[in-house]
């Protein structure tokens, strides 16, 4: 994992005057397209230019010229996603303090975001600088590269196919496609040239996560957090205003914190209504089509990272890796704060580990990207802020102080997350004092391995698997995990042996993600605490280039000839199968047991579709709309009734109803005079109501309704009450 010689590079040079023009142009477009509402037009162009022009101008004033073509991009996405953060909320407290009661409404982003923008702009120009580009050779776009432009259509044409015709065809050869483009470009330097790498990266992860994002034409929760998330951020688009403070009651004190929690994020509160404001795209879309396509740049900046250690061929292929794995398209598209959270994640292991920024320019970059971090998602600030304290602690104390990562970077970090949390979201503060009481409890457990999850206990293998597809599953899993820590060893070995150099700051900060994955395993209650899948998944951050790093290991012990070719077709061999298996591209064409939504969501058993995934369909939505403008249930006029499922996603979803208001329906449901009883599809059409861990039948429940009348019925969703 040595350090790699440079590439010869080139800059390209715009004068100011074009650069100043082509800003003005795409805020003229921009203007022009929102004030008169031109459809698809106004979404395309004020997207792109909300979320690129911005930083784009940052990164000029801050003369980051050092950086290549791909950091440009990613500053550019990164600081404009701050910005529109940081001045809505500034907008926000500001306007609100003077009387503007609106703050957050389309007249006032509009003027204020495009002065400064315009003004940034103007300033570049007045510098009368040439703005330069720095890159690698000009790029050339080869025609098989160009053959993955057609994932992401074939994804979304796919995920539409399985809408209307539950024919999942496409979506399969899709992923079949995906495997056979990586394994040629792979072993192929003339198909795929290294410096279209982030090209291909960006094109396959746009496609997994939109054939997952667009299935159905409503939010699918993934059995996550984006209700909550949903919830807070109509509350503060239908204020236009964000309140810090969101009070909801509920006899149940930890969901009151889990909301208070969630509505002090301004990734999911002032960044969703920014742009909700000022693109006029239906709110829905906007979760599924944005949030995905700015995930999309996370693998593209960890490449970034790794290719100055493994190589730009090994970073592409531990970028695959992480894109594999399957909470990343599956679980994160439930966890839109986290979506933008690890945006400002990557982008500060980007700053931390760059050599060539100017110390203030770093700092300043340091600060944007840790506010926007910790008003995204505050369990990855604490991450985060874990990472970096031990780091500078373990430079110390090995006396080897580091100018990447200093204590004042780590002192203002803890400043500015401590002051948001405490004076602005105390419910998030509080969590931390339940999260040590948590895992202090369960020390009792150390030898019970059922402490650590159930989670852990499939990872390490002491589960019974339920079926010969998933035990071959499992095996190509553990295969990476494995393979994750003979490269660590590997790593460590070398270093003492003095026979590679890495840079002390990333050495440190791999052995505390190694670490942290065994504390989650060695712990009890650590794991459950942490969610293990989400913390994995945030580990590889650092660890999935050791995946590449064990191959190599493993290949140099065997033979001393033709490496590169043994390691790329071992690696392949590992990580596709996983690919396929994580997908359950494999289970779905054997028939298996899935857990598949987009490929096999048309043979999924009702419970784990609607129930478990919340998966929703036009008459729930319909049925929790209708609810919502009929019966004022927040004013507690109405005790509300539905069941758990229901209750937590498409009531919260479409009907904007406080789960905390929602009494779950049982066998001994006595509904009062007042009370409303909300039955969706899983409940109408498949006769199924979920209560925790136990399922009625709904005719079991046939009591609950011999005194009520039908108030609203569409086919798949119906509202009963006492009257007629």
């Amino acid at each position: 994992m040595g350090l790699l010689p440079m590439e010869s590079t080139f800059s390209v040079k715009w004068k100011t005057k074009s650069f100043l023009l082509l800003a003005l142009f795409l805020q003229f477009a921009f203007d022009v397209t929102m004030l008169f509402d031109v459809p698809v037009a106004n979404q395309v162009i004020g997207f792109l230019y909300l979320t690129f022009v911005p930083g784009f101008i940052a990164v000029k004033l801050l003369k980051l010229d050092e950086l290549d073509v791909l950091e440009i991009v990613l500053f550019s996405a990164g600081l404009s996603v701050a910005f529109l953060m940081i001045a809505g909320v500034t907008l926000n407290e500001l306007l609100f303090a003077f009387g503007f009661s609106q703050p957050l409404s389309r007249v006032p982003l509009m003027i204020v975001l495009n002065s400064i923008t315009l003004g940034g702009g103007v300033f570049v120009y007045l510098k009368d600088e040439d703005v330069k580009i720095r890159g690698n050779e000009p790029i050339k776009m080869s025609p098989f590269a160009l053959l993955f432009l057609f994932l992401p259509i074939f994804s979304i044409a796919g995920a539409m196919y399985v809408n209307a015709y539950q024919n999942n065809s496409l979506l399969l050869f899709m992923i079949i496609a995906i495997s056979l483009l990586f394994v040629f470009g792979v072993m192929s330097k003339k198909l795929l040239p290294s410096k279209l790498y982030a090209f291909a990266l960006f094109m396959i992860a746009i496609a997994i996560l939109y054939h997952a994002s667009l299935i159905s034409n409503y939010i699918v929760p993934f059995a996550s957090d984006v209700p909550i998330e949903y919830f807070v951020f109509r509350n503060t688009e239908h204020n236009a205003h964000w309140n810090s403070i969101i009070t909801l009651y509920s006899p149940q004190s930890d969901l009151s914190q889990e909301f208070g929690r969630i509505n002090a994020m301004l990734a999911v509160t002032i960044l969703p209504a920014v742009y909700s404001a000022l693109l006029r795209m239906d709110t829905s879309w906007m979760f599924k089509l944005l949030f995905p396509l700015i995930f999309a740049f996370v693998p593209l900046g960890l490449y970034q990272i790794w290719q100055a250690h493994v190589g730009e061929k090994h970073a592409y292929i531990a970028a695959f890796l992480f894109i594999a794995q399957e909470t990343f398209f599956t679980e994160m598209l439930g966890l839109n704060r986290q979506i933008i959270a690890e945006l400002f994640f990557v982008l500060l292991l980007l700053v931390i580990l760059n050599e060539k920024m100017n110390p203030f320019v770093k700092m300043v970059c340091f600060t944007i990207f840790s506010f926007g971090l910790v008003t995204s998602h505050y369990a990855l600030a604490e991450i985060f802020l874990f990472f970096i304290s031990f780091t500078t602690i373990l430079l110390i104390v090995l006396k080897r102080p580091s100018k990447k990562i200093t204590v004042s970077m780590v002192v203002l970090f803890f400043a500015v997350m401590f002051a948001w949390y405490i004076y602005t979201a105390p419910a998030t503060f509080a969590s931390f004092q339940e999260f040590g009481s948590t895992v202090i409890g369960h020390l009792g457990d150390f030898f019970n391995p059922a402490s650590r999850g159930q989670t852990v206990l499939i990872g390490l293998g002491l589960t019974q698997s339920p079926s010969v597809w998933n035990t071959v599953s499992r095996f190509f899993a553990y295969l990476t995990q494995g393979l994750v820590v003979v490269g660590f060893i590997s790593l460590v070995i070398a270093r003492a042996r003095k026979r590679i150099r890495i840079e002390n700051e990333y050495f440190i900060l791999s052995f505390i993600s190694m670490a942290s994955l065994a504390m989650v395993i060695l712990i009890p209650g650590l794991a459950n605490t942490f969610n293990m899948t989400r913390f994995y998944h945030i580990l590889l951050f650092l660890l999935a280039p050791f995946c590449v790093m064990g191959v190599r290991f493993i290949v140099g012990l065997l033979s001393k000839r033709e490496r590169e070719f043994a390691v790329s077709a071992l690696l392949l061999v590992v990580i596709v199968p996983f690919f396929l298996f994580q997908t359950e591209f494999v289970f779905e064409v054997t028939g298996s047991d899935s857990w598949s939504i987009p490929l096999s969501g048309y043979r999924m058993n009702a419970l784990r579709l609607y129930g478990h995934s919340g998966y929703t369909d036009a008459y729930s939505v319909y049925g929790a709309q209708w609810l919502s403008r009929n019966v004022n249930v927040s004013a507690r006029a109405h005790e509300l009734y539905a069941d758990e499922s229901a209750a937590r996603s498409v009531l919260t979803i479409y009907g904007m109803i406080y789960v905390g208001y929602v009494n779950a329906i049982s066998n001994t449901t006595m509904v009062a005079d007042n009370g409303i009883v909300y039955l969706g599809t899983l409940d109408v059409v498949d006769g199924v109501i979920p209560f925790g861990a136990s399922v009625w039948n709904t005719s079991e429940l046939s009591s609950v309704f011999d005194n009520l009348n039908v108030m609203y019925a569409n086919g798949g969703s119906e509202i009963y009450s006492h009257s007629p």
